[in-house]
C-alpha cells in the first residue's frame, strides 16, 4: 500500500516523526496523533504506513514530489486547537507532547493572533467545563515551556 501525498498526511508525518524521535510513541503522543488523524481526515491504514515511514521503513512520498504542504491553509487553527485541548485534557503534557505540539504550530504557520484566540477560547471553556481549571492550569504550563514565538 501507498499513501497518496496530501496536506493532511504531511502535516501527520510531521506530526509522527516528532513523536518518534525517541524511538517510542507514549500513550499522551498516541493520543494526540490519533486526535491529528481524525482531524487531518488521515485514514487508519495511512497512520500506519505513515509510522513505517518515519521509521525509515519504507520510502517518504513527499521526498519525490515538489509540492510544498507547508504554511498556514483553512482549517489549521482548529486542527492545533483540538490537538492542544486533547494534550491538556490529560495529567500531564510530557516533554515529547510540547514538542510535538510546537512543531505542528510552526509547520502550519500559526499566526501569534491565532494562538491567542485559541488560548481565549481555552479560557472561556473553562467556566463551563468541569475539567476547565486544571487544563488553564496545564494551558499556562505549556505558554511557559514553549511559549509562541
Amino acid at each position: 500500500m501507498s499513501i497518496t501525498p496530501s496536506r493532511g498526511l504531511y502535516l501527520y508525518l510531521k506530526t509522527v516523526e516528532i513523536a518518534l524521535q525517541d524511538a517510542i510513541v507514549t500513550n499522551d503522543e498516541a493520543t494526540i496523533l490519533h486526535v491529528l488523524a481524525n482531524a487531518l481526515g488521515v485514514s487508519p491504514g495511512d497512520t500506519a504506513e505513515c509510522l513505517s515511514i518515519a521509521r525509515g521503513d519504507i520510502k517518504n512520498p513527499f521526498d519525490e514530489i515538489s509540492e510544498d504542504y507547508s504554511g498556514h491553509h483553512l482549517g489549521d487553527v482548529t486542527t492545533y486547537q483540538s490537538a492542544l485541548i486533547a494534550a491538556l485534557d490529560d495529567e500531564v503534557i510530557s516533554e515529547d507532547e510540547w514538542s510535538m505540539l510546537d512543531v505542528l504550530r510552526k509547520i502550519i504557520g500559526l499566526q501569534s493572533d491565532q494562538h491567542a484566540m485559541i488560548e481565549e477560547s481555552i479560557r472561556s471553556m473553562s467556566e463551563i467545563d468541569d475539567s476547565g481549571n486544571r487544563r488553564v492550569q496545564r494551558l499556562n504550563r505549556f505558554n511557559t515551556v514553549c511559549p509562541f514565538n
